[in-house]
């Protein structure tokens, strides 16, 4: 059942909105789309030698796709390209493998394993990610 899926935990990251908004000058900006739920992210970051200094998230999407923003927003500071590209990589796992979730300081993520059974709210847990490892893609080929 799909109320499963908004369990209090869940409901408490969404509320929490960690790096939600804008940044004033950042290094690269992403906007990704969901088309299957109708998510819609936009993510400014900025990197300075090579990690985050500050990621921020404005977002029109749904509880879960917010959770998983708002875990990126409290712990993506200090990340590399390679940080990012492991929590793709390992929150797909997790979702697809029923892997176990994320661990150290991502370990938040583990809230999201109620999403596995659901093969159509998978994105929403993946488009922040998604969108921040395209982010150091875009900053990557300016360089």
């Amino acid at each position: 059942m799909i109320s499963e899926l908004y369990q209090k935990a869940i409901l408490s990251l969404a509320a929490e909105a960690t790096g939600a908004g804008r940044l004033e000058s950042p290094d690269a900006t992403i906007s990704l789309n969901n088309p299957l739920c109708g998510d819609h992210v936009t993510l400014d970051l900025a990197v300075r030698h090579g990690r985050i200094t500050a990621l921020a998230h404005d977002l029109r999407a749904c509880v879960i796709c917010q959770a998983s923003a708002a875990i990126l927003g409290k712990h993506a500071v200090d990340s590399n390209k390679a940080d990012i590209d492991a929590l793709v990589t390992a929150l797909e796992a997790m979702l697809k493998e029923s892997g176990p979730p994320p661990a150290d300081k991502w370990h938040a993520y583990q809230s999201l394993e109620a999403v596995i059974p659901h093969r159509n709210r998978h994105e929403c847990v993946l488009l922040p990610v998604r969108a921040t490892a395209a982010a150091f893609k875009e900053i990557e080929e300016k360089s």
